[in-house]
């Protein structure tokens, strides 16, 4: 096969052939046995990386976890974002309908990147799926229907997944679509966002930021019911709503779906986090590494969806692999979500007496009011020489709007943990302090509208950094007759009791929130669909791609 755009001038690139070379020779061509795409699970391997800055090292690094004996039994191996190319040094990737094998077709490196050609090769030899992140360009001149301005460079950048087969192929290419304060292009052009196995799933794409939206992943598992995913990120942990495993996990639960998380590994700037998650089953294997940095694979067996399975809210307890885990985050640094733009109560204030052991508050901000049910017992051997955390209640409806990022409509309602009496001590982490109190008791109930695209998610973290599991929460969704709304519940599993708790919350993420029900007139309630309340009709179902027409066409069928 010709090499595509083979008579383009050659970009030099720093060589890296001695390497490649003596790396790719270490590698042993393995026999694999035949494929049974019947069987009810796969074998995946998700990569914590702790990247340096030669490229050389990272790509040593990839070689070596992808031939070795921790990886021999996997089926895929994700890598995280941005840990193997340079930031600032783009390279060309094949489009997947070329069917190019970099390995074979390009050997010598002379157009693809030497890493490129090197992971062909080694998944090649290891007869593996292989997904990357790397940084990519391509020529403006390729897509000439993009009417956008052009860099003075003539190219488009992109951050970009790269999936390769058994045999070194590349089979799928992604393009970030949510740039986290990246100097990066979104593509023009959709690229395909799925890709097939020989082992009979198929997955689709998210890069880091992605999760935060409707588009790429609920959009597929909504409009293709694919329902796995690579995950390949560098997440900026935040507290008390957004640390990496947490985030992971409350995803996959209330999408139902599976999640191969493969995160970078720099604690000293709070990026961390790896997991695979079986959808409502909760996690496989995760970790937080919060002491130093890794290079290491997790892998875990991963029950396929059937075809034909439906979704469901019942607990499910499972043996989770959660890695040994130091409580100690003093050389963890991270960012602070934007609490101060919640309505919040202190949980001491509410408790007038000592003795005082349970309360119940209601919370509001906007249009959502948040419902709490808390009790407690006093921990003993309280000193008073030791600094302890404390709790809020919290409701938000708002924007999140960092600045430069894409925005985000939420409607969350949580407690959280306080390393001081103002809202500015919330949401840091709490290395220093103790817990005074253990929770016997957390229920939060909500009504929320219903919208067009949104998800509620339960989203915990301890202070650990590690969430709570689906058989240590119940969580369930309600549809409201004729009230295009539904009615979310979050409590602790009975007999339960936790002392470490820095985040319990119904996270309701509403992307751009348009088409939400009651945030407009009447007239537009209807044109997104909704029936007016009280009519005696069951409300409608959204779903992103239905046109008004069809719409239309449903109301006239219901009654």
């Amino acid at each position: 096969m010709s090499l595509a755009k083979a008579s383009l001038t050659l970009i030099l690139k720093p060589r890296y052939e001695l390497v490649f070379l003596l790396l790719l020779s270490t590698i042993a061509l393995t026999q694999q046995a035949a494929i049974d795409s019947t069987t009810d699970f796969y074998t995946a391997g998700v990569v914590e990386f702790r990247n340096a800055a030669s490229v050389a090292d990272n790509l040593a690094g990839y070689l070596e976890i992808i031939a070795s004996p921790n990886a021999s039994a996997t089926d895929i191996i994700v890598f995280p974002e941005a840990t193997l190319g340079n930031f600032n040094s783009y390279d060309f990737v094949p489009s997947p309908q070329q069917q190019v094998t970099p390995c074979l077709d390009d050997p010598e490196a002379q157009y693809y990147a030497d890493y490129l050609v090197a992971i062909s090769c080694a998944a090649r030899n290891v007869s593996k799926y292989v997904a990357i992140n790397v940084p990519e360009h391509e020529l403006c001149t390729d897509v000439p229907e993009d009417t956008r301005p052009c860099a003075s460079n003539g190219f488009n950048i992109y951050n970009t997944n790269v999936v390769f087969d058994r045999n070194g192929t590349v089979i799928s290419r992604y393009r970030k679509v949510h740039l986290y304060g990246e100097p990066r292009n979104t593509t023009f052009v959709p690229e395909s966002i799925t890709f097939e196995t020989d082992f009979g799933v198929t997955f689709g794409h998210m890069i880091c930021f992605d999760i935060m939206f409707f588009t790429p992943g609920g959009e597929i598992i909504l409009e293709q019911g694919v329902r796995d995913f690579i995950f390949p990120t560098m997440w900026f942990s935040q507290l008390p709503f957004l640390t990496a495993v947490q985030t992971q996990l409350a995803w996959a639960y209330a999408n139902d779906a599976n999640l191969l998380a493969a995160g970078a590994s720099h604690p000293e700037n709070g990026s961390t986090g790896s997991g695979i998650y079986n959808g409502r089953k909760g996690t496989i294997s995760s970790v937080m590494a919060l002491d130093e940095g890794q290079r290491r694979i997790y892998v875990a067996q991963v029950p396929k969806y059937p075809a034909s399975s439906r979704r469901t809210s019942k607990r499910s307890r499972r043996a989770v692999k959660e890695q040994p885990q130091p409580r100690n985050t003093e050389g963890f640094q991270m960012k602070q979500d934007l609490v101060t733009l919640y309505e919040t109560v202190s949980l001491e204030s509410l408790a007038n007496q000592a003795t005082d052991t349970s309360l119940t508050q209601d919370v509001c901000h906007g249009q959502i009011c948040c419902h709490f049910e808390v009790e407690w017992r006093l921990l003993d051997n309280v000193a008073e020489n030791v600094s302890y955390y404390s709790y809020r209640l919290a409701a938000y409806d708002g924007w999140r709007n960092e600045k430069e990022m894409d925005a985000n409509y939420l409607r969350n309602c949580g407690i959280f943990a306080c390393t001081g009496p103002s809202i500015e001590d919330c949401g840091n982490l709490v290395h220093a302090f103790q817990p005074r109190v253990a929770f016997t008791r957390l229920l939060i109930e909500a009504t929320y509208p219903k919208s067009r695209e949104f998800l509620l998610a339960p989203s915990s973290v301890r202070d650990n950094l590690l969430p709570l599991e689906p058989h240590q929460f119940e969580f369930s969704l309600e549809e409201l007759a004729n009230q295009n709304q539904l009615q979310s519940r979050f409590e602790l599993a009975p007999s339960l009791e936790v002392q470490n708790l820095l985040t319990f919350a119904i996270y309701g993420n509403y992307y751009d929130d348009e088409c939400t029900f009651n945030k407009g007139t009447e007239q537009q309630d209807l044109e997104c669909g909704f029936q007016p309340k009280d009519d005696g009709a069951a409300s409608l179902r959204f779903s992103s791609f239905l046109l008004l027409p069809l719409l239309l066409t449903m109301l006239l069928k219901l009654h």
